[in-house]
């Protein structure tokens, strides 16, 4: 069986730590923000997160930059010049054109390559959703699968990656046209704050709303306790936007029902960040359905 890489994208929000721990290859998507480019690395180097998140708080925009197919095509090139092969699980495509950059970028090395098994998928997940998927996914390549038992492995699991957040400013989700002027007006005004998931079909969804932050967070732990799988065992995701003491009270509030403490924090990174702002929760876990 030929050697295989599992190959991602920066919306992944994993930490950088644990990126290479499971020996995943990482493409980053890219933050415009005045005249400067930053590229979107896990490890921060070309924008710390605190930094982005203080910058955003400061009134600054930004857009955001799907991987080119160029991009996937220097990355992949060099792997399967020795001899491996290559599972590349994306950032939804209801969010992004990444995904379909991969798409275009494998077609065309297939012709380059056509010993080659290059494989990709479309996570539908996003932030640490994808990032659990793949820690799944790198867990069953450490137990011996081959590529296409992982391939088949992501399809069959994406739909069971349950995504659960909530935002703290809802003038962010007006700007991305989440929802409307009004709504984001009105909740200011009442403290009311969306509870949302990502669908089956990988989109953002307005679920319901809770009065008060403290309520929203500990909404997202009602929806594990209805939704998951096994609430006492399995890695749990939590990523935040700039507030750990927020994520550090969804985890204590798993450990006291659940008594699960394979709990993994990381910041929203600024791509999603930039979409989503400061102050946003998101909780990830295996569900029987999304």
């Amino acid at each position: 069986m030929r050697d295989y890489v599992i190959m991602t994208d920066s919306c992944c929000d994993m930490t950088d730590e644990m990126a290479k721990e499971l020996d995943l290859v990482v493409q980053p998507l890219s933050l415009h923000m005045g005249q400067d480019v930053y590229r979107n690395w896990l490890d921060g180097r070309e924008i710390g997160f605190e930094q982005f998140y203080a910058r955003i708080r400061g009134g600054e925009t930004a857009t955001t930059s799907a991987v080119s197919v160029g991009e996937f095509e220097d990355a992949m090139r060099p792997i399967l010049a020795q001899g491996k092969d290559i599972l590349c699980i994306n950032f939804s495509s209801a969010l992004s054109t990444t995904y379909q950059s991969a798409v275009i970028a494998a077609g065309d090395l297939r012709t380059e390559f056509p010993e080659a098994k290059i494989f990709v998928v479309d996570s539908l997940c996003a932030s640490l959703g994808q990032g659990l998927l793949l820690y799944l996914c790198a867990q069953q390549k450490r137990e011996g699968r081959s590529i296409g038992e992982v391939r088949a492995y992501a399809e069959a699991t994406k739909g069971n990656i349950c995504h659960w957040f909530t935002v703290d400013d809802l003038n962010h989700l007006k700007r991305g046209g989440r929802i409307s002027a009004a709504t984001a007006l009105f909740g200011t005004m009442l403290s009311i704050k969306p509870v949302m998931h990502v669908d089956d079909g990988g989109h953002l969804t307005p679920v319901s709303k809770a009065r008060g932050r403290k309520a929203s967070l500990l909404a997202l732990v009602d929806q594990m306790e209805k939704n998951a799988v096994d609430p006492a065992h399995g890695p749990v995701f939590i990523s935040h936007g700039d507030c750990e003491g927020d994520a550090l009270l969804v985890a204590d509030e798993i450990v006291r029902r659940f008594g699960n403490n394979d709990i993994h924090l990381n910041y929203v990174g600024p791509v999603i960040g930039n979409h989503a702002g400061p102050g946003t929760v998101a909780l990830f876990f295996v569900g029987h359905k999304r």
